[in-house]
């Protein structure tokens, strides 16, 4: 059964190996949508596709100055009084469920800082996303957007989110996700330097940043309640999380360890408080993937101890803290954005291999 689990999420980058964009970052990306002239795949048999809010809160404002806006171009002004009752933190997930899931549970896959749940459909030069690719490997698959991110929507801040929102540029990113070094960013294309060895569709930068959004840094609290509200929702589950989502899904895991059957956090960048329990971990097994040009980089060498003695005490209380080091298996070059990087079917394939040698598939 691995194998062909395995030969299905590799097929679709092997059938893409051949094309533009599809062996190495540096290459002329391939046009975003279906991949010209590769063999069709069988469809999925899809048995149902919708999506749902959880969590969140209805708050109120008051006191605050009204004022006269014109919503359209030629409608009649209107006075816009913003005081009155909003729902607000609430958490988005879109699933897609199978007609005959091989898998237990249905497989959340959710997202880091300052992006959406876009991270996991197609990559920003028209390759399949994991969204697919465990699809296809018998998932039902719930991607998400989470507390004041994408679809779940906004409030007024400070008012409601404390603070103001943060906004990446489009430099910061490219040393920070280790594409390349911090210096080699340029705004033009032809001057910017990415790693040799860069898995990164680095042609594509462009189209990825277009997935940005503003995020704040002071609504942890928010972030989780919403988490907590989705794991009571749909889960029995796993979870799947990425960056800044780390910490959400190793919570969320600690709050329901009846709910939470695995955790895989793909470069997670934070870890619970050191007086958590570990201990309600035992029984839900823990993948930690690591991408490649860590060694050097003092963020992230700090993140990966961090993570690294979580790991540890999960492993002191019982429980299973594995760890996918890529480069030590002679994988090199990835970024921190896994799941865009030119072998990522690969990537799914192992962890796919990890999840059916924890019995989490039928």
């Amino acid at each position: 059964m691995r194998q062909c689990l395995r030969a299905a999420l590799l097929g679709g980058a092997l059938l893409l190996a051949g094309l533009p964009g599809g062996t190495h970052a540096q290459g002329t990306p391939s046009p975003a949508g279906p991949s010209a002239g590769a063999p069709a795949e069988a469809p999925l048999q899809v048995r149902e596709i919708g999506s749902l809010h959880v969590g969140g809160r209805v708050a109120e404002l008051s006191g605050l100055p009204s004022r006269e806006i014109v919503y359209s171009p030629g409608a009649p002004p209107i006075r816009l009084d913003p005081n009155g009752q909003f729902q607000v933190e609430q958490m988005y997930a879109q699933y897609v469920r199978l007609q005959d899931p091989r898998a237990r549970y249905p497989l959340i896959l959710a997202h880091g800082g300052g992006l959406t749940g876009v991270t996991y459909e197609t990559t920003p030069d028209g390759r399949p996303g994991w969204q697919m690719l465990f699809l296809r490997a018998g998932h039902d698959v719930y991607v998400t957007d989470a507390v004041e991110r994408g679809r779940a929507g906004w409030a007024r801040f400070p008012e409601i989110l404390p603070g103001e929102p943060v906004f990446r540029t489009m430099g910061e990113g490219w040393g920070l996700f280790r594409v390349g070094p911090a210096d080699g960013w340029n705004i033009e294309p032809s001057l910017r330097r990415a790693f040799p060895d860069t898995r990164f569709p680095a042609a594509a930068w462009n189209r990825f940043m277009r997935q940005g959004v503003p995020r704040w840094t002071t609504t942890d609290r928010q972030v989780q309640a919403g988490y907590d509200a989705l794991v009571q929702q749909v889960c029995p589950c796993v979870i799947l999380v990425h960056s800044q989502g780390g910490n959400f899904g190793f919570t969320a895991a600690l709050n329901a360890p009846d709910k939470v059957r695995a955790v895989i956090a793909v470069e997670p960048s934070g870890t619970p408080p050191a007086g958590a329990d570990a201990a309600r971990l035992r029984g839900i097994p823990h993948l930690v993937v690591w991408g490649d040009h860590i060694e050097g980089n003092p963020f992230w060498t700090n993140i990966r101890a961090n993570v690294g003695r979580w790991q540890a005490r999960i492993r002191e209380a019982g429980g299973t803290a594995d760890t996918l080091d890529l480069p030590a298996q002679g994988i090199r070059g990835n970024s921190h954005m896994l799941m865009m990087d030119d072998n990522n079917a690969e990537i799914a394939a192992r962890i796919q291999d990890w999840m059916a040698r924890q019995g989490l598939m039928r």
